[in-house]
């Protein structure tokens, strides 16, 4: 890929009337995440608008293929496989290359490998969770995983978090790095999802759900789902229960 000086002009203003508003009691995480006093204006900095520095040569030829950047030779993660696909653009619709993408997620019974997991679903001894790209020049990313499975969390009695899986994307600016979630097409835990119900537009909830890509679908080997991202500006992927940042 051709290196491109990126811009550094003021990044588009952000609409906050299409991110969650912060204190929704509803979601225990936000009483204390939630800013205690007004939110400041401020104008973009040159280091919000230069950078991120990453080496692009330290992108291992594995990190895009969750089924195998953690399985023993010869092995594979277990669960339904799917290609996840999409760009990165900006509010103008501009691809945006060169950023980086990396995505985590539980594995296929919902159980994250880490050392504070409480969930009881078997860990699959082939499947690290994590994984990373680099869009292309039009802004394109994909990758191949394990579809996610659901899981419980100790916000209410019984609340449980739809499949979905993580995602950070720094582009060319600090000020440009998103941390959001994207769901699947026809899940209906995401509508009974307390994360998801701080979000008022419904729109705004339906662009985070990635629909199935049959054009893309591997057959006998893996379905596929669509997922753009947009970086700031008024209809920017949802930060994650953060007015003050995307």
């Amino acid at each position: 890929m051709q290196k491109k000086e990126p811009e550094t002009g003021a990044f588009f203003p952000r609409d906050r009337t299409w991110q969650p508003i912060a204190y929704t009691p509803w979601y225990k995480t936000s009483i204390l995440r939630s800013p205690q006093k007004a939110l400041i204006s401020l104008n973009n900095t040159l280091s919000e608008i230069t950078g991120p520095v990453f080496g692009h040569s330290t992108i291992g030829e594995a990190d895009n293929d969750l089924i195998h950047n953690f399985a023993k030779p010869g092995e594979s993660a277990i669960g339904p496989r799917i290609i996840v696909h999409g760009r990165v653009i900006d509010e103008r619709g501009h691809g945006v290359a060169g950023a980086l993408v990396e995505f985590w997620q539980a594995n296929a019974g919902g159980r994250y490998r880490h050392k504070n997991e409480g969930y009881l679903a078997a860990l699959d001894p082939n499947f690290g969770g994590c994984g990373r790209s680099i869009t292309d020049e039009q802004g394109y990313y994909s990758f191949r995983t394990v579809r996610p499975g659901p899981y419980p969390w100790p916000n209410g009695v019984n609340d449980w978090r739809p499949a979905h899986i993580h995602f950070s994307i720094f582009g060319h600016g600090f000020a440009q790095r998103l941390i959001t979630q994207m769901y699947f097409e026809g899940d209906p835990l995401i509508w009974k999802c307390p994360i998801v119900r701080t979000i008022s537009d419904e729109n705004a909830v339906r662009s985070l759900i990635a629909p199935l890509d049959m054009e893309n679908t591997i057959p006998m080997d893996a379905q596929a789902y669509h997922f753009d991202i947009v970086l700031r500006g008024r209809r920017s992927t949802l930060f994650e229960n953060r007015l003050e940042g995307n």
